[in-house]
């Protein structure tokens, strides 16, 4: 969850793997929704009128979205375990469809095939998806002064990967950049207001880190 500079409360929602969920309307599973700060839907919500739980929905057809960042342009992106391959780094548009269960960049853990993303055109595709995965549990995008070189850029903390795994976002298409090696699952991601960035991992012998510029 977060705040965006409306003021209003974003928080994204797994499907629980239920999968349907994802494409119904009436429930808030597999959903990214808007909410004013006292939990009520927002006004402006592309299926406000609606009304009940439809009314809080901003857009639908995620699988188990997770970290949720805004770009300095004030678009928010968001990244999205995948199920058996095709985890996504994925743009938020207001009342589109990302397509799951219907669509996928990978598979059921059981083998079984789901079609890809290209084979449905009007659901809307990743920016960029991840097979073999990367485990996506947190995001930022960089503004610090600490590290000029990912300003603007998204840093994925990763849990099977065990990695940060840096994206540019300004230049088409989207891309990593660079997979910094943590040997640990890396649960969450926050930049300091001096642009330093706390790295908390996951595990039983988890530590909170810091990564700051080395002293000149």
């Amino acid at each position: 969850m977060l705040f965006g500079a409306d003021g209003k409360l974003w928080a994204s929602s797994g499907e629980r793997q239920k999968f349907d969920p994802a494409q119904n309307m009436k429930s808030n599973l597999g959903k990214i929704l808007r909410l004013n700060d006292d939990g009520s839907a927002a006004l402006g919500n592309p299926f406000y009128e609606q009304g009940g739980v439809t009314a809080e929905i901003w857009s639908l057809g995620h699988r188990n979205p997770l970290g949720m960042a805004f770009d300095r342009k004030g678009q928010l992106w968001v990244v999205e375990m995948g199920p058996k391959g095709g985890d996504e780094l994925n743009i938020i548009t207001k009342g589109e469809n990302y397509g799951y269960p219907i669509v996928s960049n990978g598979d059921h853990y059981s083998g079984q095939p789901i079609p890809d993303h290209h084979t449905r055109p009007e659901f809307k595709a990743p920016e960029i998806d991840w097979t073999p995965v990367i485990s996506p549990s947190s995001l930022i995008i960089y503004r610090g002064q600490q590290f000029p070189a990912w300003q603007n850029k998204a840093l994925i903390g990763g849990l099977s990967s065990e990695a940060i795994v840096v994206v540019d976002l300004e230049h088409k298409p989207v891309k990593e950049v660079q997979r910094l090696e943590m040997k640990q699952r890396i649960r969450g991601l926050h930049e300091a207001q001096d642009g330093s960035i706390w790295v908390i991992e996951d595990g039983p012998n988890a530590r909170l880190l810091k990564l700051s510029k080395k002293p000149s």
